[in-house]
Parts: C-alpha cells; structure tokens; sequence
C-alpha cells in the first residue's frame, strides 16, 4: 500500500505520477493529484483529482474529489465533483459522481449515478 498522508501544514499536496510502463498493483492513497500513464490494478484514492492518460488503464476502483479519463477503466468509479470522460476513454462499471462531462468518442458502459447529496428542488402548482 502508498500513502502520502504525513504532510505538515505548510505544504501543498503532493503531485504523483505513474508513468508508461509502470504497473502498480494494491491500494493507492493520496492527499494530492495523481497521474496514471501506466497500469493501476486495486483500489485509487485521492483527496485531489485522479488523471488517467490516454496509454493508461485502472482496472479496480476509483475514489477521488475529481476525475479526468482519457484512457481505460473497469471497475468503480466514486467522484465527489465533476468526472470528465475524454473523446478516448473506455469506461466499464459504476460511475457514482455530482458532475459528469463527456466528449463525443467517449465510450461508457454500466450504471451511472448522478448529484449524488443534493436533493431536487421541486416548486409546487399554484
């Protein structure tokens, strides 16, 4: 397991970076952004934004404040804002977000839930 979760006050989240190439298997935790230009097996979680590249793929699940995809996924996806889905990501699973964006070539398949905490304002008939 990587945790980045021993900063002092005074500094900013770290920016992590997993490179082409690169295969991580477990469970990934950050206070910062993370990069994925590799391959991920196991579970993501960030209190910052999660970057998944074109070349890159995640194959578990995904926590995080924000999601940019370009590349693969399958699994399930938990976004606390806005979820961006690129013109080449291929997403497979649950998508659970407040938010979603997605590019025409983008390519979903499964459940997706949206606004998640807010509740419907509904005006009654006069």
């Amino acid at each position: 397991m990587l945790k980045n979760n021993n900063m002092s006050n005074n500094e900013s989240p770290a920016r992590n970076i997993i490179g082409n190439g690169t295969i991580i298997r477990g469970e990934i935790e950050s206070n910062g952004d993370i990069r994925i230009d590799g391959r991920v097996e196991g579970i993501l979680k960030s209190n910052g934004k999660i970057v998944l590249g074109q070349n890159g793929s995640i194959e578990g699940d995904i926590f995080c404040k924000q999601a940019d995809l370009s590349g693969k996924v399958h699994g399930k996806i938990v976004v606390d804002e806005l979820t961006s889905l690129k013109s080449t990501s291929r997403v497979e699973g649950e998508l659970t977000t407040k938010q979603l964006y997605i590019e025409i070539g983008a390519i979903f398949t499964g459940k997706c839930e949206m606004g998640k905490g807010e509740t419907p304002k509904v005006e009654a008939k006069k």
